[in-house]
């Protein structure tokens, strides 16, 4: 607060206080200033070294692990929050040096919010209609709008079923409703709350103790094993729904097959061993097919090449799959193998992050040529995209494969450079099957994709609960893969299945797909 000098106390010793008070609020402003300015370079030294780190990260743009993605995005979010956080400090800073905050960056262009969403119209009028100037009253001229988003906190809520009785007191009939159908027999849960549970623990990766713990946050005594009894009994009552998405990614002329670890508890013994999880992905849309996308999970206690030989028994079209040598059992049973250029490349990208001057710099060049043919026959038919490769792929895999052939000959053996190049070798008529297959990919990607999420839920839950489990899981992910793969929301979808699965014949339980089900479609007697 600024005094006048006329309104100074003339006491000595209240001037001597009211300096002394001055001083230590200028001590405590200065020291504050210091501690944020401290706490600023702090925050932007990390931010320099988080960026760093991304952008080595971001150089290895292709056949980046799940793991990896994983943490280059928490890398992104760790120095978006400081790099916000040290905006904020800093306009402190300026305000208390009686400085104008600068603006914060504008923030990336985004699209609106779904126009499906519920808009609460908020408005603001002004303390007074009537002009400052002349007191009369003023015209509306127009409004400005904008919008924020909101959130209303999940709400649950019981719903009471009465079903009156009515009796006749002559000859002692009875008149009453049926009980109306539910998801679990006798259960006290509706499709939507289990639909919701099993969304969180296998989309989002929600452990069910944490699910309960949430529960009972709103006074709701729900434990870990009644939610675990839940997702167990509609488990098998979804599995002729997996068996028909099993049928229809086997239909195809090829698939993509990829496996991934999945510790798993031995009950009795007190440990862990290592079980799988197998996917296999039908996707025609490269080479424009009709057919629905669809990705079909299986869980096995090993990763011996007996368990896709069992998986794809009867299977005689092309498995795309990398050089793990499990998948060679399906030759014998006449399918036919493609490889996956993403993991050759892999492999020597890894070599050029050591030494940009590796010779294998040469390599990866080549092979990124072979990416860029592929971008521009996306989506057209397989005899226009065979023709394409025939003409543009092969002299590049000439050259490629006479470069190898080459520095094989001038490197150390069992060196890193060599490694790499007799794995690329070894699996060379895999590689270049696609070129004569116009309905064949580049790579695998397709099955990594699909399989990605399972590593994030992997460090979220730690491990699976027994075989059995496992086995659930392959059902769930099957559903909620396919239901993403087809553009539908897990939730919705499941929400909706559970609801008409139980009075669908197995006859008819194609209807049911993600590519066949309408969510608005009210011809079932649904289930609550």
């Amino acid at each position: 607060m600024k005094l006048a000098p006329d309104q100074l106390p003339d006491d000595p010793i209240l001037l001597k206080q009211m300096l002394a008070a001055m001083m230590e609020q200028a001590t405590q402003k200065d020291t504050q200033i210091t501690t944020l300015k401290a706490a600023n370079h702090h925050k932007q030294v990390r931010i320099d070294h988080l960026e760093l780190i991304v952008k080595m990260m971001q150089g290895r743009q292709f056949g980046r692990s799940s793991e990896e993605s994983a943490q280059l995005n928490l890398l992104h979010e760790e120095a978006e929050v400081l790099e916000a956080d040290l905006a904020q400090t800093q306009a402190i800073l300026d305000k208390q040096n009686g400085q104008t905050p600068k603006s914060a960056k504008p923030n990336r262009t985004r699209k609106p919010f779904p126009a499906e969403l519920e808009r609460l119209v908020q408005n603001d009028e002004p303390a007074s209609c009537d002009c400052p100037a002349c007191g009369a009253a003023m015209t509306l001229v127009g409004e400005d709008v904008s919008e924020v988003l909101d959130v209303v906190p999940a709400k649950y809520r019981v719903i009471r079923m009465v079903r009156p009785k009515y009796g006749c007191k002559g000859c002692n009939q009875i008149a009453q409703s049926p009980a109306q159908e539910r998801v679990i027999d006798r259960g006290t849960a509706t499709a939507n709350l289990i639909a919701q549970v099993i969304v969180d623990k296998y989309a989002d990766h929600l452990p069910l103790y944490r699910q309960a713990e949430r529960f009972e946050r709103s006074g709701i005594d729900l434990d870990r094993s009644t939610l675990a009894g839940w997702v167990g009994r509609v488990s098998g009552t979804l599995y002729p729904l997996v068996n028909a998405i099993r049928d229809h990614v086997k239909a195809g002329v090829k698939l993509h097959a990829d496996e991934t670890p999945a510790p798993t508890l031995s009950p009795g013994k007190g440990k862990t061993h290592t079980g799988y999880y197998w996917a296999y992905v039908r996707d025609d849309s490269p080479f424009k097919g009709d057919a629905a996308p669809a990705v079909w999970f299986q869980y096995s206690d090993s990763r011996k090449g007996i368990e896709p030989a069992k998986h794809l028994l009867g299977y005689s079209g092309t498995i795309q799959a990398d050089a793990y040598a499990g998948y060679n059992t399906l030759i014998s049973k006449g399918a036919e193998r493609s490889g996956c250029w993403a993991h050759v490349r892999r492999k020597f990208v890894e070599l050029v992050k050591l030494n940009p001057d590796s010779p294998a710099s040469k390599v990866v060049v080549l092979i990124n040529q072979l990416y860029d043919v592929e971008r521009t026959i996306k989506g057209i038919p397989p005899e226009e995209r065979m023709r394409r490769r025939r003409e543009l792929a092969d002299p590049i895999l000439d050259n490629l494969k006479a470069l190898l052939d080459e520095q094989i000959k001038n490197c150390l053996k069992k060196s890193p450079l060599a490694n790499a190049i007799q794995y690329a070798r070894k699996q060379w008529d895999e590689l270049v099957r696609y070129v004569d297959n116009g309905h064949l990919e580049i790579d695998n990607n397709a099955a990594e994709r699909a399989i990605r999420p399972l590593a994030v839920g992997r460090k979220n839950h730690l491990f699976a609960g027994s075989a059995a489990g496992g086995e659930t899981g392959a059902i769930m992910y099957t559903l909620m893969g396919t239901a993403k793969l087809n553009g539908m929301d897990p939730l919705a979808y499941l929400t909706a299945v559970l609801k008409r699965i139980n009075n669908t014949p197995i006859t008819e339980v194609a209807a049911l797909l993600p590519w066949t089900i309408d969510l608005n479609e009210a011809k079932y007697a649904e289930a609550i």
